[in-house]
């Protein structure tokens, strides 16, 4: 029975329509559209691709083949290439190709302060203009075409700047989400052997203030320990002058104490004389104009570090031509970009959300995007719907977690404000259960908006299964259908396809021009983790169910992940943090539902012979993987396990702990394991609150 005109009931699922006032302004405005579309960029992928490429800027074009790839280990490496030989400079089409058609003032960037006070903007001249002279200010540092640069800083325009700068010169940026311990921050800095880091003094996240600087200073600390010197370190005044940092030397003594500092001082940083650098000093001597790079298509644009099941975090390589097609295009359709929106992804660009749809994609359509500093629920739980009122947003993208989080405080924070101007509503990093789907859908887009339910990884670069909101009916909960040139199958473990309804293993038949082209540093590592499984296919390391109508519906990590926010960690390297204690012996980790993550981390962990489990040793323990990884992977559980539950041959078996972390006795076939006695134990020993 539908409750109101907008979605009717098919097969015992809603089925929402989309909005017709949407539908007649759409790029795409019906399903037999999207229909036609779709058969021509699988059947003629270069044809489609190509059109669409005549949108951007080419110095040359491709001096081989448009498209050519191998996903087939048994016939030779895995290879990925689009527009080959073409040359280009991204920085150049997000920003000069679109000033010289006439868009020099427009907003490319609002930005929004953590503190309601604190705001501003930039026009895309004026974006241009601060490119530049950063840009020279990497080359004066040294910085050249392929040095990789890693960039650790809060979500400020100098972010931005600072990665287009990359861009423009050629440089290979590997932005670190800045909420990573110095630890993880020092592990990415070397497997990408990164010359120079960018930074910030510090940053306010709602109430707290985070040093980012000490840091930076802790992982170059270890980085100098493992043999890897990085040269220059590029420091934002962001909080300063103000009474929150004085700079003192290596000593710790002041050596710069800001005119408007009061005793009240919160923050210190230190300084490295030749390394360390002021971001506004080298700023007011270099000149506003920096002839880009010309770089091939298939030159590396970015590496983002994404945690892999082994716990050693990928170096994700993506490259400039395909990576520039498919998230303009993506953007320009999942979002139904018209001239006059304003857009709002609410990602750190620390993740590769925050690279694709904060940056990229918004600005290689000429976009004005919004980006956020704060956290949704400082000063209170209708900060969002605040910003979106202030700044007329009418196309938002937030995470599923984010949601559930805001449901709780209940309806009257959204409806304080109009929100009137929204027409589309985003979902991003994991899938969305109906409940939160429909709440957004009915109270914060007042059963007015399109719902797009985004799935994509780090490694596809953009979005590969989503609704376009002009032509989709859409269903709570599910991804709906791929998007063009993309081609998913559901296979079994043995490989078979599953044709029709059915759940299985998602895999894609043939790549898109923005999926990733290998690890960095370790083609083989790329090839065993996506390639090997399944011949023939890309396989996402996620499960996934095709329903009666086609639809498909994400079903989660099949191997040892755990999304926690949308942020994807290894259940190895949540472990490797804990064993690293002296009083654990062994320690395994597993998944476990959240009301509000989605998904948390339950750990179960065996102490050495005569150690005792404390609450104290608990704090420890969360402790231990804040530092080693970040705040956002610390445990919410975590259970004495005097014995884990192994095979004969000493293999952990993590589906009996997911059982036993939810608490359900239905464990299947246990024969396999050489003492069934350690279930019970493990079940008595469960926290009272799992």
């Amino acid at each position: 029975m539908a409750e109101t005109n907008d979605h009717s009931v098919a097969n015992g699922a809603l089925l929402f329509d989309p909005p017709s006032n949407l539908q007649n302004e759409a790029h795409v405005k019906s399903m037999q559209q999207y229909q036609k579309m779709y058969k021509q960029s699988i059947e003629d992928p270069e044809t489609f691709w190509r059109e669409i490429s005549a949108q951007f800027y080419w110095k040359s074009p491709p001096t081989g083949k448009f498209f050519e790839y191998n996903f087939d280990v048994g016939k030779g490496p895995i290879s990925i290439k689009w527009m080959a030989g073409a040359k280009t400079n991204i920085c150049y089409n997000m920003l000069d190709r679109h000033i010289a058609n006439g868009l020099g003032d427009k907003v490319a960037f609002y930005w929004e302060g953590n503190d309601p006070n604190d705001f501003g903007k930039v026009t895309y001249s004026e974006l241009l203009a601060r490119v530049c002279k950063f840009s020279n200010v990497l080359k004066n540092l040294g910085i050249s075409r392929g040095d990789r640069v890693a960039i650790y800083m809060p979500m400020i325009l100098d972010l931005s700047v600072a990665m287009l700068a990359c861009a423009r010169i050629g440089a290979i940026h590997s932005i670190v989400f800045a909420g990573y311990s110095s630890e993880s921050l020092a592990e990415r800095i070397l497997d990408a052997t990164c010359s120079a880091i960018i930074t910030a003094d510090g940053v306010w996240r709602g109430t707290k203030l985070l040093n980012l600087k000490k840091i930076v200073d802790d992982a170059l600390k270890i980085c100098d320990e493992k043999g890897h010197r990085v040269e220059k370190c590029v420091v934002v005044r962001h909080l300063s002058p103000s009474d929150e940092v004085v700079k003192t030397n290596v000593n710790g003594d002041i050596e710069e104490e800001p005119e408007a500092c009061r005793p009240s001082r919160k923050l210190k940083i230190n300084w490295q004389a030749g390394r360390d650098i002021w971001w506004h000093e080298m700023m007011t001597s270099v000149s506003t104009e920096c002839e880009p790079e010309w770089m091939d298509a298939e030159d590396p644009l970015f590496m983002l570090y994404t945690s892999g099941s082994t716990g050693k975090p990928k170096g994700v390589l993506h490259t400039i031509g395909g990576y520039m097609l498919y998230t303009a295009t993506t953007f320009k359709f999942v979002f139904d970009y018209q001239p006059e929106d304003v857009y709002w992804c609410t990602a750190d660009v620390g993740w590769i959300t925050g690279h694709s749809y904060v940056t990229y994609g918004p600005l290689g359509n000429g976009a004005t995007g919004l980006i956020f500093e704060g956290t949704p629920f400082y000063p209170d739980a209708g900060r969002f719907w605040e910003i979106v009122d202030k700044y007329r947003v009418t196309k938002f993208y937030t995470a599923p977690t984010a949601i559930r989080a805001l449901m709780k405080f209940g309806d009257d924070f959204v409806n304080k404000y109009k929100r009137d101007s929204l027409k589309i509503l985003g979902t991003v990093g994991e899938p969305i259960n109906p409940e939160a789907w429909l709440w957004y859908y009915r109270v914060v887009g007042n059963s007015k908006c399109a719902i797009v339910d985004t799935f994509w990884q780090t490694e596809t670069g953009g979005h590969v299964l989503t609704p376009l909101p002009g032509a989709t009916p859409t269903k709570p909960g599910s991804a709906t259908f791929p998007f063009f040139g993309v081609i998913p199958a559901l296979l079994t473990e043995e490989g078979k396809v599953i044709e029709g309804p059915g759940e299985g293993y998602l895999v894609f038949k043939q790549p898109w021009p923005s999926l990733m082209r290998t690890v960095y540093g370790n083609q083989e590592r790329f090839e065993t983790t996506y390639f090997k499984k399944f011949p023939g296919y890309y396989c996402t390391g996620d499960g996934a169910k095709r329903d009666e109508d086609g639809y498909i519906w994400i079903t989660g990590r099949i191997d040892d992940m755990v999304n926690v926010s949308g942020h994807l960690l290894s259940t190895a390297e949540v472990e490797s943090a804990l064993i690293t204690h002296k009083n654990v012996a062994e320690a395994a980790s597993v998944s476990h539902p959240h009301s509000i993550k989605g998904e948390c981390i339950y750990c179960f962990v065996t102490l050495k012979q005569g150690a005792e489990y404390t609450n104290d040793l608990v704090t420890e323990l969360k402790n231990i993987v804040r530092a080693k990884i970040g705040p956002f992977a610390q445990p919410d559980f975590l259970q004495n396990a005097p014995a884990l539950p192994k095979t004969r041959s000493g293999k952990i078996m993590r589906r009996i702990l997911r059982k036993i972390a939810v608490g359900d006795r239905n464990l299947g076939d246990t024969s396999t394991l050489a003492d069934e006695s350690v279930i019970d134990v493990l079940f008595q020993n469960r926290p009272n609150n799992a």
